[in-house]
């Protein structure tokens, strides 16, 4: 057994705020309730059966929705949607009723909201969640997938947004 030596979380954060992730837009709805969070961490796990995974912050209560619904959607976003990634992540202060109304969502297999103009979206059912520290990992079943043409992406990388 390894003998473990904590890592100082904020020298942690400052290390990963060099690792550049793909800016994404994960959405659920559970009856009237819609949710939005942007976010770095997601991935593809498997092309067959196809599935991602997506992590949340399990200290921000308002994310409970996501452990509820069974569903999600993982939406790309493009360079065009900085704004709009600025709004779901809180740091443009909104209602959750205007950050849905700066972007089109539409539905496909699932009810989650998919963002009519990513660059590409996964409609999602949960397959499963494991919670891990301070965070969520909520892997899921792809059960549609839409995409639109080619864009530059949005990438966050030093604390601010890239396009490539």
């Amino acid at each position: 057994m390894l003998n473990r030596q904590p890592i100082d979380p904020q020298l942690y954060r400052d290390a990963m705020s060099r690792f550049g992730g793909h800016v994404q837009l994960v959405t659920t709805v559970l009856g009237e309730t819609r949710r939005g969070v942007t976010i770095t961490a997601a991935c593809s796990v498997s092309d067959d059966p196809a599935c991602v995974l997506v992590c949340l912050n399990n200290s921000n209560p308002k994310n409970d929705i996501f452990f509820q619904s069974g569903i999600f959607a993982l939406n790309t976003l493009g360079a065009h949607h900085q704004a709009l990634a600025d709004a779901f992540s809180g740091r443009a202060p909104m209602s959750n009723d205007e950050r849905f109304a700066s972007g089109r969502f539409e539905k496909l297999v699932t009810g989650a909201p998919v963002l009519w103009d990513s660059l590409a979206s996964f409609d999602c059912k949960v397959m499963e969640i494991k919670e891990m520290s301070t965070h969520h990992i909520i892997f899921g079943e792809v059960v549609a997938v839409r995409f639109n043409e080619t864009k530059p992406a949005l990438l966050y990388m030093n604390r601010d947004y890239h396009a490539l």
